[in-house]
């Protein structure tokens, strides 16, 4: 069958909605984080702050994985009608957040080495310049969070679910991460300033480090989840067999649910009954769950023998 022939008869499969305002938001966030990367990385050079470097360089592969972020979205919008992808490409998003949970593992692991480099090897820190820099950072991180916050009230208004875009809180985590590692190079350079405490700069690194440790971990279960189709709690399949088994004497005798999207679910089920009505008919029965977009519904007659 050639791909022509494969279009025609091919339902469409624009299961999920785009988040453009998702998009556009993330695309000025990246602007936003490239300036003031250039800014950080030159500013801690050149008056020795390792919490600084380490908060540009953060910010370096922020960028890189907002850049993922944004990717994602694009990439979904331009396939949303291409009949290659079985079940549409609701799963891109979660891919790309769950690509930004790999990048910010290895964030936290550079920051961690390279404050451990500066703890054992501490040099000499200029900390009026240092800290007027990663104020600046820190409201950069402040007004991006904004945007993406707003980005995803509105994404949840437009689907009525209340399930996460794993590509936009990925983002937004990635711009929490900077926020943290802006707020935790003022406390050190402060108290550095302050007291003398210049080992408190490499050690607000590693306490970062540990901290986004974190949040990869949780944004790598989140996604993992979804893309090995294990999401879908045993509730939710318990609940659609019952609507199907409360019509006549149907009994479900197989039942398949996956997530094809951050907020979509797919359903394949196989029932008998000995009175067999049209597989439109038990479709109608799982209308009252919005969020199943793709349903497959095979009945099977059975003779009931007493």
């Amino acid at each position: 069958m050639s791909a022509t022939t494969l279009h025609k008869w091919k339902r469409p499969h624009r299961f999920s909605s785009e988040n453009r305002q998702g998009e556009k938001n993330t695309r000025r966030v990246i602007l936003l984080t490239v300036l003031t990367m250039v800014v950080e990385i030159l500013a801690g050079f050149a008056f020795g702050s390792m919490a600084l470097l380490a908060d540009g360089w953060h910010m370096s592969t922020h960028a890189i994985a907002l850049g993922i972020t944004a990717f994602a979205y694009s990439f979904a919008r331009r396939h949303a009608d291409n009949p290659r992808f079985s079940f549409g490409i609701g799963k891109v998003g979660v891919l790309g957040g769950y690509t930004s949970a790999i990048t910010l593992a290895l964030i936290a692991l550079l920051m961690a080495a390279e404050s451990l480099s500066r703890l054992f090897n501490p040099i000499s820190i200029r900390f009026n310049e240092a800290i007027a820099i990663a104020f600046l950072g820190l409201i950069v991180n402040i007004v991006s969070a904004f945007l993406l916050t707003r980005s995803s009230a509105d994404s949840s208004d437009d689907q009525h679910l209340h399930h996460e875009d794993q590509n936009l809180k990925a983002a937004y985590l990635h711009v929490l991460a900077d926020a943290l590692t802006s707020v935790l190079a003022i406390i050190a350079l402060t108290a550095g300033k302050g007291f003398g405490w210049i080992w408190l700069d490499p050690i607000m690194g590693i306490v970062g480090a540990v901290i986004i440790s974190r949040w990869s971990y949780g944004l790598l279960r989140d996604t993992s989840k979804i893309l090995l189709d294990r999401d879908v709690n045993e509730n939710m399949i318990a609940q659609i067999c019952n609507a199907i088994e409360a019509e006549s004497d149907a009994r479900v005798s197989e039942i398949h649910v996956w997530r094809i999207s951050s907020h979509q679910l797919a359903v394949i089920v196989s029932l008998s009954t000995s009175a067999p009505r049209p597989p439109a008919h038990y479709k109608m029965l799982l209308a009252p769950f919005e969020h199943l977009v793709h349903v497959n519904i095979e009945v099977n007659p059975r003779s009931d023998t007493r």
